[in-house]
């Protein structure tokens, strides 16, 4: 009995609320201004989220690739500075608006965000005790990656740098070891490039960070797929330092000659190409030369020495040279004191004999000092071994008629002296082997096949006139909605205005309140026009509602009634 009791009140209270929301439910279908409320909030909302999307700025990226901590750091600081934020569709890119794009960045590079993702050698610092050799070893190898990908990164023209090592490995037997090997990819930044020399000093890095890893076991790719490593290049074994140098050379030159030149000739009429030569050998030399004395001075004698050797009966000529020792020699025998042979004839001496009888020998040996030059050259390394020049001049341009200028081709005296001042400019030697080749040319003149820009072509103005195209739309659709939908709404829902009611016209005799009979005329062409303008529900509820607040009213109505009908 108890619990019938207690449920039957619940069940009460149920119906009485469903009956209760029944009630308001039949209540606002039968209002006619419902469906004219829920119109209006629907444009309303349109025509916000119109104005919001046309507001709405221009999102750009902010940062990409980013790890998971770095992204919540720096979305926490979004949220602090209230600076709204997407991200883009497969989730690798953090968007802003385009206006707080670099000072974001500015900000939250100032609190060091984002932080590198490379790990380093901080990672050596989270070992746990007992860990293995091979673990060690590939923590380490880790931790070496990520030291060189953030000093590759440290450099300008990159944005993102990895680094793959294959780490060397030792035997005992020489041709089971493996040397070192190495490949970096870069991510560059938009419109940067690397240069030979930077390419070679990222390849040095790498090579001289990691032991026994070779230069040439360093291979470098950007983001394009695009080798950069690239053993030699297009002259020959030079590094980038050396093109470099080279270019430089040739520059300077080519700015000599047209430097010299443009004041003679004019602006844009000389065109000069130069190309060295440059011997980037290291060479020392030395060299010892003798000369004999120069200028016809006496040669100094070092040392002499004098032997003299006499045999023979006869002594020689001795005493002081002078008169006496000048006297010819004495009367020779006479031929019968000469020995005789067995015939008795004589004999003349031989050859040998008289040689014998008197042999006189004498040797001088005279040393003289001779000039001696000892040379010791070092040849300095990237002398220029060659230059050879190209230089075209334009035709001279000289007034004619009718203020015209006519091009003429230079004479032979000015390319002469062109020719001169190109030498001079770019120092031409003869003994180097140096070539230079002037000619005088007509120049054609490129015109560009583009039209000059017009004044709505401006970008400038056409954001501007983009955004004003967002704002018209929102404009236009509002109005639509409006013609389209809430007018009629208003129409048919709407109450008409209330008729001004039948002016009574009295004369002076009469009083100036109107008489019953024009006061129930009055009110019966009012219930006529909400007649006309009412559905059959409303008439009779109105008619309900008039009956019990002026029941007089309508019985002098239905009195007029009876007697205009009789």
């Amino acid at each position: 009995m108890n619990q019938d009791a207690t449920t039957a009140p619940s069940r009460q209270n149920t119906s009485t609320q469903v009956t209760g929301i029944g009630r308001l439910l039949a209540r606002a279908r039968n209002n006619p201004l419902l469906p004219l409320l829920l119109a209006a909030a629907a444009v309303a909302a349109i025509v916000i989220a119109l104005l919001l999307w046309a507001s709405s700025p221009e999102y750009r990226v902010l940062f990409s690739n980013l790890s998971e901590a770095d992204g919540g750091r720096i979305i926490s600081e979004l949220d602090k500075r209230a600076v709204p934020y997407r991200f883009s569709e497969g989730g690798h890119s953090l968007l802003v608006p385009g206006d707080q794009v670099h000072r974001l960045r500015l900000h939250l590079a100032e609190q060091g965000l984002p932080q590198s993702g490379n790990t380093g050698f901080a990672l050596l610092d989270e070992q746990a005790f007992g860990i293995s050799q091979f673990a060690e070893q590939i923590n380490f190898q880790r931790a070496l990656e990520g030291e060189l990908a953030s000093s590759i990164e440290s450099l300008g023209p990159v944005a993102r740098a990895r680094v793959h090592l294959a780490m060397a490995k030792s035997s005992v037997f020489i041709r089971d070891r493996e040397p070192a090997k190495a490949s970096v990819v870069l991510n560059l930044h938009p419109g940067r490039v690397l240069d030979e020399g930077q390419i070679s000093a990222i390849v040095h890095m790498v090579s001289g960070s990691v032991p026994e890893l070779a230069a040439d076991k360093v291979t470098l790719v950007d983001q394009r797929g695009s080798l950069l490593s690239r053993t030699g290049s297009s002259r020959g074994d030079l590094d980038g330092t050396q093109l470099s140098y080279i270019e430089e050379v040739e520059r300077s030159f080519r700015q000599r000659i047209e430097n010299i030149l443009t004041p003679i000739m004019g602006a844009h009429n000389v065109r000069a190409q130069v190309a060295a030569q440059i011997d980037f050998s290291n060479r020392e030399e030395t060299s010892e030369r003798y000369s004999p004395n120069q200028g016809g001075s006496p040669a100094t004698v070092r040392s002499s020495q004098h032997s003299a050797s006499y045999n023979g009966s006869q002594q020689p000529a001795q005493g002081v040279p002078g008169a006496l020792s000048n006297v010819p020699p004495g009367t020779a025998a006479s031929p019968i004191e000469q020995p005789t042979d067995d015939n008795g004839a004589g004999t003349t001496p031989s050859a040998d004999a008289v040689q014998a009888a008197a042999l006189q020998q004498q040797n001088n040996v005279i040393n003289y000092e001779v000039d001696r030059n000892i040379t010791h050259i070092q040849y300095r390394q990237g002398h220029i071994k060659r230059l050879t020049a190209a230089v075209v001049v334009n035709y001279r341009s000289l007034p004619g008629e009718g203020g015209e200028y006519i091009k003429t081709p230079l004479s032979d005296t000015e390319l002469e002296h062109i020719t001169r001042l190109a030498r001079q400019a770019m120092g031409f030697s003869e003994i180097r082997g140096d070539q230079l080749e002037v000619v005088n040319s007509l120049f054609i003149e490129q015109q560009s096949t583009l039209p000059p820009r017009e004044w709505w072509e401006s970008p400038s103005l056409q954001r501007l006139a983009l955004t004003f195209g967002r704002y018209l739309l929102v404009g236009l659709a509002a109005l639509l909605l409006y013609l389209l939908l809430l007018r009629p709404l208003l129409r048919r829902y709407a109450p008409p205005p209330e008729p001004a009611g039948i002016q009574v016209t009295v004369d002076d005799e009469q009083n100036d309140e109107p008489g019953p009979e024009k006061m129930v005329e009055a009110t019966y062409e009012r219930v006529l026009q909400k007649r006309k303008t009412h559905p059959h529900e409303q008439h009779l509820a109105l008619l309900r509602k008039l009956a019990k607040e002026d029941p007089h009213l309508v019985a002098m109505i239905i009195r007029s009634w009876i007697h205009k009908y009789e």
